[in-house]
C-alpha cells in the first residue's frame, strides 16, 4: 500500500496542470461520464487523471491516434522536468519527445536504462496498478518505489511511432551505441559515470485473451526492473531510467467497448459524429497489420515453456550431387509460414549446450531428413565475457551423417543472437566439412537471410542481431590497399621532384665558353 501511495505521488506531482483540471469538453461528456461508478470514484488522484487522459485520447475522433505510455525518472532525485507538461489530451509528437529527453540528459545523468516493453498502454496502470480500490494487487512495487524516490516524467500519451524512434533519439544525443542488456549480464558490466551508456532491456508483454497471464507477465517484468535498479544501486553509478513500449496494448476499438461498460453506459466510440470514418480509419489499419503479419515467425524452440533456441532464415535449402549435377530442395515452405509447424524432436537446450533439430520426410529421395543445429557457449577470459558457436550444421538422412563445421567462422556474443546474409559451404564458405572423406563433400547447404540464437532468449524474440559482415570486406581491402600504394607512389614522385637542384653556371652563347676545370 506504501508502494501504491508512492507511484500516486510521483504521477500526482508529475502531472500538468492541464491533466489536473481536464478541458471543458471532457466536464461536458454525457452523464453516463460524468457520474462515474463506484469503483471508478475509489481512484487514486494520479491513476485517475491518467486515466481520464486516456479516455480523452480514445474518445477524441478527429484526432485519434495510437499512442503509449513513457515514464522517466533519475537516481539523483532530482527534478527532471524542465520544460512544461503537455496539456491534457496532446499527445507527445516525435520531435518533441526528442526535445523532452535532450533536456533531461542535459541536466540528468547519462548512463541511461532503457525498459523497452513490447506493447504498453495507459489502461495497464489502471487495470493492473491496484488503482480500484484493491493497492494490494498492484503489479509495480519496485516501479512505484523507483518513481516515488525521485522527480518523475510522466508523458501519458506519447505517438507509438515516437516511442519506436527513441533508442534512435537517446543513440544521437548520447552519441554511443545500444547494448542489449539482461540482469545477468548487467552484474558482469562495470560501468563508468564519466562515459555515457545507453543499456536497453526488452520486456515482454501477453498477448492472450486471459487477463491474469498480461498480469502475471507485467509483475515479471516490475520483478526485473527492480533486479536493474539494485544492480545499479550497487555500482553506485548515476543513471536516468526509461520506461516506455513500442505499441499500445490497448486497441482503440476495444477500448471504447470496455469504457462503456465501465463507466456504466455512455455511447462507444463508432456511435459519436464522424464515426463512419473512424471506422474506415480502423478497417485501413487492420489491413496494414494484416500485410505486415505475412512475414512469417522464426522457429522456435521451447524447454519446460520457455524459449531457449529461435531460427529464422528467408531460404533453407538442400543440394546433393548426383550423377554430375547438383539436385536442389527448398526447405524453406515446410519450414516456415502461417500454419506451417515443423517437427522439432530431438531438440535440446541447456546454460552451455542447445541443439535445434528440423525433421522433413521425402527430401531428395530420401524418406527421413534431419537438419540439426548444435551451439555452444563459454567464458572467454580475453573479452571477459560468454560467446556462442554455431559448432555443427549436420545432415542425418537414412542412417548417413554429413557434417559441416561451422564454429571458425559462426560466433557471436552469448546475449547476442547471429545474423548473416548467407550461409553456405560453397559460395564464400563460412560452412566446411569436417574432413575430406566426409558425406558433406556431396551437398550443399544454403541459408539466405539467416539469424539464429540458441541462448538467453528473452519474449520469444531476437535480440540484438550480431553480423558476419565484418567493416574491412575484400572489396574495401583491395581499395585501401589501391589507395596506399598510389600514395606511396606519388610522394616518391614528389620527393624526387624536390630532389631536383638547378645549374649554378649558364653558357653565354655571345661570349667565350665557360670552362669547368675537372678539379673542381
Amino acid at each position: 500500500m506504501a508502494a501504491a501511495a508512492s507511484l500516486r505521488s510521483g504521477l500526482r506531482g508529475s502531472l500538468s496542470p492541464g491533466l489536473r483540471s481536464p478541458s471543458p469538453g471532457l466536464r461536458s461528456m454525457s452523464p453516463g461520464l460524468r457520474s462515474p461508478s463506484p469503483g471508478l470514484r475509489s481512484l487514486s488522484p494520479g491513476l485517475s487523471l491518467l486515466l481520464c487522459l486516456g479516455l480523452l485520447s480514445s474518445i477524441s475522433s478527429a484526432v485519434c491516434e495510437e499512442q503509449v505510455p513513457l515514464l522517466l525518472w533519475t537516481s539523483e532525485r532530482m527534478p527532471v522536468q524542465t520544460q512544461p507538461p503537455p496539456s491534457a489530451g496532446h499527445i507527445v509528437g516525435q520531435q518533441q519527445l526528442a526535445s523532452y529527453l535532450e533536456n533531461v540528459l542535459n541536466v540528468g545523468p547519462r548512463n541511461v536504462v532503457l525498459f523497452l516493453q513490447d506493447k504498453m498502454s495507459i489502461e495497464d496502470f489502471t487495470m493492473y496498478g491496484g488503482a480500484f480500490g484493491n493497492k494490494q494487487d498492484s503489479v509495480f512495487p519496485n516501479l512505484e518505489g523507483a518513481m516515488m524516490s525521485s522527480s518523475p516524467l510522466v508523458l501519458p500519451a506519447v505517438s507509438w511511432p515516437a516511442s519506436n524512434a527513441v533508442i534512435g533519439q537517446l543513440q544521437d544525443q548520447l552519441e554511443t551505441s545500444p547494448l542489449y542488456m539482461d540482469p545477468e549480464t548487467l552484474s558482469q558490466l562495470r560501468l563508468n559515470a564519466s562515459s555515457p551508456t545507453l543499456l536497453v532491456f526488452r520486456l515482454p508483454y501477453g498477448t492472450g485473451a486471459d487477463l491474469m497471464s498480461a498480469k502475471e507477465i507485467l509483475s515479471g517484468n516490475d520483478e526485473v526492473i527492480g533486479q536493474v535498479l539494485s544492480i545499479m544501486k550497487t555500482q553506485s553509478v548515476p543513471y536516468t531510467a526509461i520506461y516506455t513500449s513500442l505499441r499500445p496494448s490497448q486497441e482503440v476499438a476495444s477500448l471504447s467497448v470496455e469504457v462503456e461498460g465501465a463507466l456504466g453506459g455512455g455511447r462507444s466510440l463508432l456511435q459519436v459524429r464522424g464515426g463512419y470514418k473512424e471506422r474506415e480509419r480502423e478497417r485501413e489499419r487492420q489491413r496494414r497489420i494484416k500485410e505486415k503479419s505475412s512475414v512469417y515467425p522464426p522457429v522456435e524452440f521451447k524447454e519446460a515453456e520457455e524459449s531457449c533456441i529461435l531460427l529464422w532464415a528467408r531460404s533453407l535449402s538442400v543440394s546433393i550431387l548426383r550423377s554430375g549435377r547438383w539436385e536442389e530442395h527448398d526447405l524453406t515452405p515446410s519450414t516456415f509460414g502461417e500454419g506451417v509447424s515443423p517437427k522439432l524432436h530431438g531438440s535440446s537446450c541447456d546454460k552451455s549446450r542447445s541443439k535445434l533439430v528440423l525433421n522433413y520426410e521425402n527430401v531428395l529421395g530420401h524418406r527421413s531428413f534431419k537438419l540439426t543445429f548444435s551451439m555452444s557457449q563459454r567464458l572467454y577470459k580475453v573479452s571477459s565475457r560468454n560467446w556462442f558457436t554455431l559448432d555443427s550444421v549436420d545432415l542425418e538422412y537414412d542412417g548417413t551423417k554429413a557434417s559441416f563445421n561451422g564454429s571458425r567462422n559462426i560466433y557471436a556474443p552469448a546475449e547476442f543472437s547471429y545474423r548473416c546474409e548467407s550461409v553456405t559451404n560453397f559460395r564464400w564458405p563460412l560452412l566446411v566439412p569436417r574432413s575430406s572423406k566426409d558425406p558433406a563433400n556431396q551437398w550443399r547447404v544454403s541459408f539466405e537471410d539467416f539469424q539464429i540464437q540458441g541462448f538467453l532468449v528473452r519474449g520469444g524474440q531476437f535480440s540484438y542481431g550480431s553480423d558476419c559482415s565484418a567493416f574491412f570486406s575484400p572489396g574495401i581491402l583491395m581499395g585501401l590497399l589501391t589507395s596506399v600504394l598510389m600514395v606511396l607512389v606519388l610522394t616518391y614522385g614528389l620527393h624526387m621532384i624536390l630532389q631536383l637542384r638547378t645549374m649554378d653556371r649558364f653558357d653565354d652563347p655571345k661570349g667565350p665558353p665557360i670552362s669547368v676545370p675537372l678539379t673542381d
